[in-house]
């Protein structure tokens, strides 16, 4: 982990969850079924999945833990709830509110069924947040600029897993992108996707 890609105690979550909720709002309703760059994934189905992480997450900071923390993630394809325009912004709003706190990044919680320090899972909702933001925006065609500092607690996150096998079954293979990339392409190629997807690929 590089200098520029030092994990701090804290992040705020808040400028990077905006970026996402932001994307969401500019999804058109003709959209939900379109592909995207995660496998068997319509924009609806992503849109689900960011609604259920927000939740996951915000109650894993909060130490809150319950079927929302302890539940692993499965093979169902989580569809998006009728509602999604209003929840997504507040779950999303929740989330970045519950890991100002300080004592979120502390101590030992839960997320998807397993058991890691607060710090890791705040590194983990960023990396969330960064890489499936990229996803909804490719998917929709909407312009993408993530949160610097979200971006690079990602790739601290990312990096250190290249070579690590078992990572394979979480992200998939690490796709190859140049060293003089930008971050966000070597981000998305860390966790398997291939940073040129487009709808028509």
């Amino acid at each position: 982990m590089g200098a520029d890609d030092t994990v701090p105690t804290a992040l705020d979550l808040g400028p990077q969850a905006l970026v996402v909720a932001r994307l969401a709002e500019g999804v058109r309703d003709d959209q939900l079924d379109a592909p995207t760059p995660c496998p068997e994934y319509a924009v609806r189905h992503l849109l689900g999945h960011l609604l259920g992480l927000s939740g996951a997450f915000r109650d894993a900071g909060r130490k809150d833990l319950g079927p929302a923390t302890d539940t692993a993630p499965d093979a169902r394809l989580p569809d998006v709830a009728p509602d999604w325009r209003d929840r997504l912004p507040e779950a999303l709003g929740e989330l970045a509110e519950t890991w100002r706190d300080p004592s979120a990044w502390t101590g030992e919680t839960r997320a998807g069924g397993v058991d890691l320090p607060g710090a890791v899972a705040g590194m983990v909702a960023a990396d969330e947040l960064v890489v499936h933001g990229w996803d909804l925006a490719r998917a929709t065609g909407l312009p993408y600029a993530p949160d610097e500092a979200a971006l690079r607690v990602a790739h601290g996150m990312l990096a250190p897993s290249v070579g690590d096998p078992s990572r394979d079954a979480i992200f998939g293979p690490v796709v190859a992108v140049p060293e003089d990339a930008p971050l966000l392409d070597r981000v998305i190629g860390l966790s398997g996707r291939n940073p040129g997807w487009t709808a028509g690929s």
